[in-house]
């Protein structure tokens, strides 16, 4: 009978209980009563796992990953393992890749338990990376998996959750402390609005003092100007008051001494008249007297001695010629 492999099979091939071929993807001819096939797949094998396990505090955790798994040594893996292969169904008769699957999970889950035993619940619920990290570290030198010719090329943590009540109860934490950061947040904006309302009205009030007190020294300078000014114009009266009462003094004092002058002068006259004779001062007075009041004072002599006249006649032309043509 004729049979083939994929290239992706590593296979052994016995004839009378010895390996006559070894090799992947290989193709014969063989007849069934003394031949049997060891197939080894070398491709790489996946397995999904689901772990519960219990943190330092006391707390259910689940770990959900995949695990990635590959036959390196197909000669040790066939040698620890049945990968027989029945010839007619080209089945494997006890379901090799299962078990491996099963050894390598329950190796993986003993080294996660030793790593989420040393952690509280949320340092494990945020280990996810630095765990599946240190798994697969431990996997690859694991001295059993290398006894079996397998490899782990990867391990992969999707998933670390705690259980349903643990869940609420770390949602209701974490939303409280949300809570509280938005309170905290919305006060601290209050309070910075507060603040900056604050300043805003200090410099408003700031502003008005300082209206204020540019009015008060305009009105100061304004009132301190009006009374400068008011004195000023009342040292110029006082001033000018003084001028005139110097002015004034300075009059009366010239009235006295043109007073003095006139007396001066009368009484020089007084004293010159006084020195002459009754003739003499009458011979004066008519000098540059007109002729009307010579004739007035001629007849003012006739009539003090009018009872030593006899008769006096006085004609028109004797008047006329007086009176020097004038009618």
């Amino acid at each position: 009978m004729y049979l083939k492999f994929s290239p992706n099979t590593y296979v052994l091939r016995y004839r009378n209980g010895k390996v006559v071929a070894r090799g992947q993807g290989l193709s014969f001819f063989y007849w069934e009563r003394n031949t049997s096939v060891c197939a080894v797949p070398v491709s790489n094998q996946d397995t999904d796992y689901v772990f519960t396990q219990v943190t330092k505090d006391y707390q259910a955790v689940t770990i959900q990953g995949q695990l990635t798994y590959r036959f390196t040594d197909c000669e040790k893996a066939a040698s620890a393992m049945d990968f027989t292969v029945n010839l007619k169904t080209r089945n494997y008769p006890d379901s090799p890749l299962p078990k491996v699957s099963k050894r390598i999970i329950n190796l993986a889950e003993v080294l996660v338990k030793s790593r989420i035993n040393t952690m509280e619940l949320a340092q494990a619920l945020a280990a996810s990376h630095s765990l599946a990290a240190q798994v697969y570290q431990d996997l690859r030198e694991d001295p059993q998996l290398a006894e079996m010719g397998i490899t782990v090329t990867g391990f992969t943590v999707l998933r670390i959750a705690a259980n349903n009540d643990t869940s609420r109860a770390l949602e209701a934490g974490t939303r409280e402390r949300i809570l509280r950061s938005a309170d905290d947040a919305l006060y601290e904006r209050r309070n910075a609005s507060i603040e900056q309302e604050r300043r805003i009205k200090k410099n408003e009030l700031s502003t008005d003092q300082m209206v204020i007190e540019r009015k008060r020294e305009l009105e100061q300078t304004k009132t301190k100007g009006e009374l400068e000014r008011k004195q000023l114009l009342l040292d110029g009266e006082i001033a000018l008051e003084n001028k005139r009462k110097e002015l004034a003094a300075l009059r009366l004092e010239n009235a006295k001494k043109e007073a003095d002058a006139d007396a001066y002068r009368i009484r020089a006259m007084t004293e010159a008249y006084n020195t002459l004779s009754a003739d003499v001062l009458v011979a004066l007075a008519t000098m540059d007297m007109d002729p009307g009041k010579l004739m007035a004072r001629a007849f003012e002599k006739l009539a003090a001695g009018a009872d030593k006249i006899g008769t006096l006649n006085i004609t028109p032309d004797l008047l006329g010629s007086l009176m020097g043509g004038k009618k």
